[in-house]
């Protein structure tokens, strides 16, 4: 429960911060889930995937990309966004491969390639696990408006991280358009990516 008020906090807060848009987002949106199209943040990413190779948003170029911010011993939010994420590949049939799903770990300590290559696999191959070190990740939380903060270990050095669940989305353009927040079903999602593949960039 904790956690979900958290959730609610960061987003309004992050959505109250969009006063810095750099361009004012159409009035009329086609999209149905947040469109953030202009915001003023959320620029890139510089971090390491699974297999060691240096990422940057530049590398996906002319597909659509999902990025989502969690952890790998996370219950609930985490599993459950990975899910939906695969599932709107899986809706976009042979448009999938114009799609690229991203994981950025909160919780570098205990989320190491290796765990995140298993993670990740097991939604979707085609999805990357994105780490860095504890000041990389706080710097990039901040870009991206990211509220996380992990809770006191039990006597077996166990821990939960609060955290903020919304997936951006990134246009084939690698701008920042749409935020996903939490309840936003596949359908909506799907739909939504397939919105932004049409475009024309």
């Amino acid at each position: 429960m904790r956690a979900r008020i958290f959730l609610t906090v960061a987003l309004v807060l992050a959505l109250a911060a969009c006063g810095d848009r750099e361009v004012a987002a159409p009035q009329t949106s086609p999209f149905k889930s947040t469109d953030i199209t202009g915001i003023g943040w959320g620029g890139d990413l510089h971090l390491v995937d699974q297999h060691g190779q240096a990422r940057s948003l530049a590398d996906f170029k002319g597909k659509v990309v999902m990025l989502f911010f969690g952890y790998t011993h996370c219950p609930d939010m985490c599993p459950t966004t990975l899910a939906q994420m695969a599932q709107v590949r899986t809706k976009l049939g042979a448009d999938a491969s114009r799609v690229q799903g991203l994981f950025v770990t909160i919780d570098p300590e205990r989320d190491t390639p290796k765990v995140l290559a298993k993670y990740v696999a097991a939604f979707d191959p085609s999805f990357l696990g994105l780490q860095g070190d504890a000041a990389a990740t706080a710097a990039l939380a901040k870009e991206f408006k990211v509220y996380f903060s992990a809770n006191k270990a039990d006597p077996d050095g166990h821990y939960t991280v609060d955290h903020m669940g919304a997936v951006y989305v990134f246009d084939a353009a690698g701008r920042l358009r749409l935020l996903m927040t939490a309840g936003t079903g596949v359908d909506v999602m799907a739909a939504d990516v397939q919105t932004l593949l049409e475009e024309k960039t």
